[in-house]
């Protein structure tokens, strides 16, 4: 059946990104503007054996826009179905106090934080945060950085999810 996996995160994170990388298509619609993915959106890979049923949501923010929250409401509903997050954080904005609230409402789930946006970081002044030191962030769950944009870090991330799936995490 495959195991459900919800990308979450706050708006402009590289969500929606994340997803196309997984994917290797252009399904979602990535700009740069926040809120641009206001609705679900489905889709299933293979990896090897593992079926992920991704889960692209809009990203968490409280919002005045009718639409917009009803995109942000949907996402946490998601989420507390998942058998897996990647929660997505914008590597170079960090992990801010709204990120540490959502990563609370969700720290009962399996959850691997994907620090996005690599190649936006000078080279000397990247995170490294890896399968190999997963677990060693803020966070205390498995975490790993990489692009969405120029696909560096995520066959790591398909690694990683394997492993997790099969040691039975997941």
């Amino acid at each position: 059946e495959g195991i459900n996996t919800c990308i979450l995160g706050l708006p402009n994170a590289g969500k929606s990104s994340l997803l196309n990388a997984l994917l290797d298509e252009e399904r979602a619609i990535v700009t740069d503007i926040a809120g641009t993915t206001r609705d679900v959106l489905k889709e299933t890979v293979v990896f090897g054996d593992v079926v992920l049923n991704i889960i692209d949501t809009a990203g968490i923010r409280d919002t005045g826009d009718v639409i917009e929250k009803i995109g942000v409401d949907r996402a946490k509903k998601e989420a507390e179905n998942a058998d897996l997050i990647l929660y997505v954080v914008d590597l170079k904005e960090g992990l801010g106090e709204k990120d540490k609230e959502i990563l609370e409402e969700i720290k009962d789930k399996k959850t691997i934080v994907v620090y996005n946006k690599s190649d936006l970081l000078p080279e000397n002044g990247s995170v490294s945060l890896n399968a190999e030191n997963a677990g060693n962030n803020s966070t205390g769950k498995a975490a790993i950085t990489l692009s969405s944009k120029t696909g560096e870090g995520i066959e790591e991330l398909k690694t990683m999810i394997k492993t997790l799936f099969y040691s039975g995490s997941i």
